[in-house]
């Protein structure tokens, strides 16, 4: 059975702000609890108008408050812009506030422009060239200490599971040299998902956390009552990813009807080619492309981001989402328990 799990930018709409932003994350999240999700990850963006989860490890800690079951983590923290002890620290005082249900998703890009990144941390650039040593030192970090004259604390001794995102063969060459779960961002750039699933498929060394490969890959999915509902629900998402292409970041707008009108032939082109792996439809239509992804990437987790205007309608995909999975995997309706 494919676990579903979810990942939230935690959206600022247009005619809101930060705060209206943080409560719908906690619903969702609450949601997806409910509807049996394995995890509810957070994406670190800085500079970005539109995304409240810029303090990611904080908002991971308001959404494990307001949970009980459902593993909460990031998706991913960009690691160059951080202290690897500054992390270790962070995530081992979310896992002895919540214990075994905080996951620790790293990224090599720094989510945001250039200039941001040097507000961030000044050699941004070197940074990204050291990630490959930044994740050794993080996991050494939560290694027990003994007689080490740097402690993570807390952190020291915690199990807090590591995984590598990424969307590129760098990351899946990392992890598996690493011996660590794989999580690839597909849901914007599709190009090399599955290039970069078999070689880390293949080139997987074990490690004391992982055993075997273990692959997840991030859609779009957004799941109505029509096709024609759900397509003009996912034009936010369209219009945000061509605000964010022509340089002009902002908040989530709400759905128009045209499309055509909005963006050129070549921003047309562009979205089709970027937002690829987007199953966008009845729960018919849904289920119909998924069940493809899935055979054809044999992934051991699946992802879902729904970059919704309406809150309501966000929350009622997820629903129809769950009920996919549970008829993809020959089961009952979702129990409320996670996965």
């Amino acid at each position: 059975m494919v676990p579903f799990s979810v990942l939230d930018l935690s959206p600022i709409l247009e005619g809101a702000d930060a705060a209206d932003a943080l409560r719908n994350t906690l619903l969702l999240a609450r949601h997806a609890e409910a509807a049996g999700f394995r995890r509810f990850w957070l994406a670190e963006h800085h500079n970005m108008p539109g995304i409240a989860s810029a303090a990611t490890a904080v908002v991971i800690a308001h959404v494990a408050a307001g949970t009980r079951t459902i593993r909460v983590g990031s998706g991913g923290v960009m690691l160059p812009n951080h202290s690897p002890l500054v992390i270790a620290e962070q995530f081992g005082t979310l896992a002895s506030l919540y214990g075994d249900r905080i996951d620790l998703g790293l990224g090599r890009a720094p989510g945001t422009d250039q200039a941001t990144a040097r507000a961030l941390r000044r050699d941004a650039m070197n940074s990204a060239e050291a990630f490959p040593h930044d994740v050794q030192e993080l996991q050494h970090y939560f290694e027990a200490a003994s007689g080490e004259a740097i402690q993570a604390v807390p952190g020291a001794g915690l199990r807090v599971p590591i995984w590598l995102l990424g969307s590129s063969m760098f990351g899946a060459q990392l992890a598996a040299i690493l011996g660590l779960p794989f999580a690839f961002a597909s849901h914007f750039a599709p190009d090399l998902l599955l290039p970069a699933l078999s070689v880390y498929r293949e080139r997987f060394q074990p490690s004391s956390q992982l055993q075997q490969p273990y692959a997840m890959a991030c859609v779009n999915v957004l799941a109505a009552d029509t096709d024609e509902e759900a397509r003009w629900l996912h034009s936010s998402q369209q219009q945000a990813f061509i605000h964010l292409r022509r340089g002009r970041p902002g908040k989530l707008p709400p759905p128009r009807d045209d499309m055509d009108s909005f963006c050129t032939r070549e921003e047309r082109a562009m979205l089709q080619q970027s937002l690829r792996y987007s199953f966008i439809g009845s729960s018919a239509s849904v289920e119909h492309g998924l069940r493809a992804f899935l055979r054809t990437t044999q992934v051991d987790e699946l992802m879902v981001n729904a970059h919704v205007f309406d809150q309501a309608a966000r929350r009622y995909s997820l629903t129809l989402t769950a009920a996919i999975r549970d008829r993809l995997h020959g089961v009952g309706p979702s129990s409320g328990n996670a996965s």
